[in-house]
């Protein structure tokens, strides 16, 4: 069976002008085009070819030598080339552009830019690019707690945090409570494996272990405090809220900062405040 999306090892059934049918049966009942330019020199009546499938600009079936940089229902970094009516064109290594649909985007994109997608049949039976890539990601990751990782931020979530391809390729969450910053769909993060569930996804981090972490939060915290003009207008009886909003820490992170510059001689607490010393 001829597969659209996917790279096959065909035979040469029949020799034509304009190029060369190839199938996956002798019979040649189910064949395709492969275009002149791309046949290999030499070639002959059942010769094997390695090719291609996807749809020519008029949605013709055909077959090429050139192989894509994604193939289907797999996920890969492709680049923006133009922007259309219906979508973005994403440069994917053959003669026609792939298309990403308006309603496959998860944010908007712009030219020239890169975005993490998956290869995927339409209900019109064509090629087209998703940035909904969940579903095509791998649960099986080699990794194991405490290993660190780099991959795209491909969705956010007000109730579960960020959701990350590591590698672009394995499925991945940074949990609400381990997320801070300005962080959007398409950063890459370098991250902690913090756990892998029974079905093989990834938790992260992109905080060290407490000890670690603890000097980066109050150098960061002191940094705050000096922004806001040597008094920070609350101190650890704020809320978790407040903290989260105003330092990107949890209130047990901000503990132990507030814990660390006190024990070094760096603020002083009072009712309401924090205050820089010196």
């Amino acid at each position: 069976m001829i597969q659209l999306g996917m790279i096959q090892t065909l035979y040469i059934v029949k020799i034509v002008e304009f190029g060369v049918y190839v199938s996956d049966a002798q019979d040649g009942k189910d064949r395709v085009l492969l275009p002149g330019k791309q046949v290999p020199a030499g070639a002959r009546l059942g010769d094997a070819v390695e090719v291609f499938i996807y749809r020519d600009s008029k949605d013709r079936l055909i077959a090429t030598t050139n192989m894509p940089k994604l193939t289907l229902h797999n996920v890969a970094r492709l680049k923006v080339v133009q922007l259309g009516r219906n979508g973005a064109f994403l440069d994917w290594g053959l003669e026609k552009d792939l298309l990403l649909p308006f309603k496959e985007q998860t944010r908007k994109v712009s030219e020239k830019e890169e975005c993490l997608v998956a290869l995927y049949i339409d209900k019109s039976d064509r090629l087209c690019a998703t940035m909904n890539v969940y579903p095509y990601l791998s649960a099986e990751s080699p990794y194991k707690i405490d290993d660190r990782v780099s991959g795209t931020v491909y969705e956010i979530s007000k109730n579960f945090g960020a959701f990350v391809a590591v590698d672009d390729k394995y499925s991945a969450l940074i949990p609400l409570k381990e997320l801070y910053g300005n962080i959007g769909i398409g950063d890459v993060v370098k991250a902690r494996v913090t756990g892998v569930k029974e079905d093989g996804r990834l938790n992260l981090s992109i905080r060290e272990k407490a000890y670690l972490q603890m000097d980066t939060d109050a150098k960061r915290l002191l940094e705050i405090i000096t922004d806001h003009g040597g008094v920070l207008p609350f101190n650890d009886k704020a809320s978790p809220e407040v903290i989260k909003r105003e330092t990107q820490m949890s209130k047990n992170e901000f503990k132990r900062a507030v814990g660390r510059l006190l024990k070094e001689g760096k603020i002083e607490i009072t009712e309401q405040t924090i205050r820089a010393v010196g």
